[in-house]
């Protein structure tokens, strides 16, 4: 199903609280301090330590890229982060992205990063071929 509508796909690190709430449905913005390129459909989660795996991926729904201020406002009650730890991430910055979180699907085997030929994780995300991203459907 997945597979007819990918275009470009995202690796992206995201903390184990965070990457449980997308999977779960309760965390539909996953906030950003730069947007993704606009060809991107799908990022794939690699939940940080201590989990340190690929645990599920989502569809993008499109992204918003405003004031910290203004994205807070708009998405405060969709992205399970504490108005202080939202503010702090974006300390001094003018402009905040929030990706839009559409269909998130959770693997039924986590993957490490080498079996989607990647040596280690993202500082935040970096871009994925097609074919890597197979290797992630197929642990659906």
């Amino acid at each position: 199903m997945a597979e007819a509508a990918v275009g470009r796909v995202a690796l992206m690190s995201i903390h184990p609280a965070y990457a449980r709430a997308i999977l779960e449905g309760r965390k539909t913005i996953e906030f950003r301090k730069r947007r993704l390129a606009a060809d991107i459909t799908h990022v794939v989660i690699y939940s940080t330590a201590p989990d340190q795996a690929v645990v599920g991926y989502f569809t993008v729904n499109g992204q918003e890229t405003s004031s910290p201020a203004s994205l807070w406002r708009d998405f405060r009650d969709q992205g399970v982060i504490s108005e202080d730890d939202f503010f702090a991430y974006y300390a001094g910055r003018s402009q905040a992205t929030g990706i839009k979180v559409g269909e998130a699907t959770r693997l039924r085997n986590v993957l490490p990063l080498s079996d989607i030929g990647v040596s280690r994780p993202p500082q935040s995300f970096q871009y994925l071929p097609r074919d890597r991203f197979a290797k992630v459907l197929a642990a659906v």
